[in-house]
């Protein structure tokens, strides 16, 4: 399969010089073939499937915990200033 190396790279907007574009137009060509052979493959009767292990997300359940209160949190800084941590500029 041919494909046009030059208009995909001014798309992506890289500049290429010669050589690349010949090298780019041989590996790309090389890859579609390759894919291109999927289309062979036989799927009649395979049912569809995004993963295959049948795993799912294992998550916990959210649930409120207590936590500090603001003074609590607030009580070994070393600098505040209203009821936020007041830090040192670093830009």
């Amino acid at each position: 399969m041919k494909i046009n190396v030059k208009h995909v790279a001014k798309l992506a907007n890289l500049p290429i010089s010669k050589e690349e574009e010949k090298k780019l137009e041989s590996q790309l060509s090389e890859i579609l073939d390759y894919v291109e052979k999927l289309n062979s493959v036989i799927t009649k009767g395979v049912e569809i499937t995004s993963q295959i292990t049948g795993l799912e997300n294992v998550v916990r359940e959210d649930k409120t915990e207590s936590c500090l209160t603001q003074k609590e949190a607030l009580s070994n800084a070393k600098n505040t200033h209203d009821g936020l941590y007041k830090v040192k500029k670093i830009l």
